[in-house]
């Protein structure tokens, strides 16, 4: 079991800037990948950017590359997503999750765990 807690979201306007953390606890041990996604208002979830355990591997959705930065500390246990230029059609719930596996992917389907979420709200 691998449990996740996310932080940092809130509301900002556009342009701003926001981090947000993930700590891991549990079955830390295991060299997994994490991700992050979100869910906005009435549409379902989707994958934003997702990190390998050395954090070397990245990879993120079209609609955040340039602007997003993922990483993580694995002495910390947290994963963070550094959202830059943020834009109204940013405002969602963001979820952090975990893949066992180790495979850096963005289907949903693949990832094993998952957080609460935090609320990002970013008004224009």
């Amino acid at each position: 079991q691998v449990q996740l807690v996310e932080s940092g979201g809130g509301l900002v306007q556009a342009g701003d800037s926001l981090r947000l953390s993930c700590a891991a606890s549990g079955r830390t041990s295991s060299r997994y990948a994490m991700g992050w996604f979100r869910q906005a208002p009435g549409k379902g979830r989707e994958f934003v950017a997702a990190i390998s355990w050395s954090g070397r591997g990245t990879y993120y959705a079209d609609s955040v590359k340039g602007r997003f930065t993922i990483s993580r500390d694995n002495a910390k246990n947290t994963v963070y997503l550094q959202m830059n230029s943020l834009k109204p059609e940013d405002t969602a719930v963001y979820y952090c999750a975990v893949v066992l596996s180790g495979l850096v992917v963005g289907t949903l389907e693949d990832y094993d765990y998952w957080g609460q979420g935090t609320l990002v709200t970013v008004s224009s």
